[in-house]
């Protein structure tokens, strides 16, 4: 009998479940050190920093290769709980009071942005023809934790699964793009570290391409960038509440939705909080955060495989146009957001 999710650890068939697609992102996670390994041997520092490569080359694969269905589980586990002890262990080695600088101002800041992204979102979406619930589920996954945010609020609106399934698509496949291109934006900007982990934190869709596209740029718009998203990912609560209670009119006769404390504040951003504010207190000694950082790289790797693997680069030319568009659009309403949030606070 499979493992129940209440059960304290996986059980052996649980664990042989996922073996496969562990096994296969690990593998792609490993071409992806070795080739930024090579690079720094060959240049001094890598070109293209492992975490990118690892996303690229899962994407190849997975676009010329259907993965079989008994790879799915682990690669999902990959992409998910790995990538969450991958974050949780991140918080062992920032610094809290140089991320904090820029008061509680930026922390005002990012809640006001997320409801001007709904807000301009969905405008934008039935300004180009999406029903109402497309519309939602593409704001919600622009404005806060890409596919996660989707996920979570399509319930709770009863969306229909088409609709899930090519807000989905395409918000995946320009995410990876906004990793790729993100980082070029900071020369011509001309952005500081700092703030470029700010525009990173606040624009890109999803916590394991947050840190894609901040890391190689530097440790510290890594670690910037990951804090401003975590606290972008906490507007997820809110939010679903605020659906779940503007759609109960048409929900009558269903079960209210459980939001339990888990599902407002995910365990493992609760996690890399406590860590953070511990190593901050020397409660937790500077000796641990190397191995910590270390440790979180090599299962950030892993994780950027797995959601490499999970992108199929062929859905885009099923994804109708005012999706694209409302996307594209979307994304550039919050990089000109974002850009005036940092301007407006002075952060430097």
């Amino acid at each position: 009998m499979p493992a129940r999710p209440s059960d304290p650890s996986p059980s052996p068939r649980a664990l042989a479940r996922l073996a496969p697609g562990l096994a296969l992102a690990l593998a792609v996670g490993a071409v992806a050190w070795t080739v930024g390994w090579a690079e720094s041997r060959a240049f001094g520092h890598p070109v293209v920093e492992a975490l990118v490569v690892a996303i690229v080359v899962g994407m190849l694969v997975r676009t010329c290769w259907t993965l079989p269905a008994r790879l799915s589980p682990g690669v999902g586990f990959a992409a998910k709980e790995v990538l969450e002890v991958a974050v949780l262990l991140l918080g062992v080695s920032v610094d809290l009071p140089l991320l904090l600088r820029a008061g509680p101002a930026l922390a005002v800041g990012i809640v006001l942005l997320v409801v001007l992204g709904l807000a301009l979102s969905y405008g934008l979406g039935r300004v180009l023809g999406l029903p109402h619930k497309l519309a939602v589920l593409v704001a919600c996954g622009n404005s806060i934790c890409g596919n996660s945010a989707i996920a979570a609020v399509a319930p709770v609106i009863d969306a229909d699964p088409e609709h899930v399934a090519s807000s989905i698509a395409f918000t995946a496949i320009l995410g990876v793009a906004v990793v790729l291109g993100l980082p070029l934006l900071v020369h011509p900007l001309g952005l500081s570290l700092y703030q470029y982990g700010v525009l990173a934190g606040l624009t890109v869709y999803a916590v394991p391409q947050v840190l894609a596209a901040a890391f190689p740029v530097s440790v510290l718009s890594g670690q910037v960038g990951t804090l401003v998203k975590l606290v972008r990912v906490l507007m997820l609560g809110p939010v679903v509440v605020f659906f779940a209670l503007r759609h109960r009119a048409s929900r009558a006769g269903a079960a209210a939705p459980r939001l339990g404390v888990a599902r407002v504040v995910p365990w493992f951003i609760a996690g890399f909080l406590a860590l953070a504010v511990l190593r901050s207190t020397g409660v937790i000694p500077a000796a641990v955060a190397d191995p910590a950082r270390t440790v979180s790289g090599w299962l950030t790797i892993v994780a950027m495989a797995a959601l490499g693997l999970g992108v199929d680069l062929k859905a885009i030319a099923r994804v109708g146009r005012p999706v694209v568009a409302t996307v594209t659009g979307s994304l550039l309403v919050l990089v000109v957001l974002s850009l005036a949030l940092i301007r407006g606070l002075g952060i430097q």
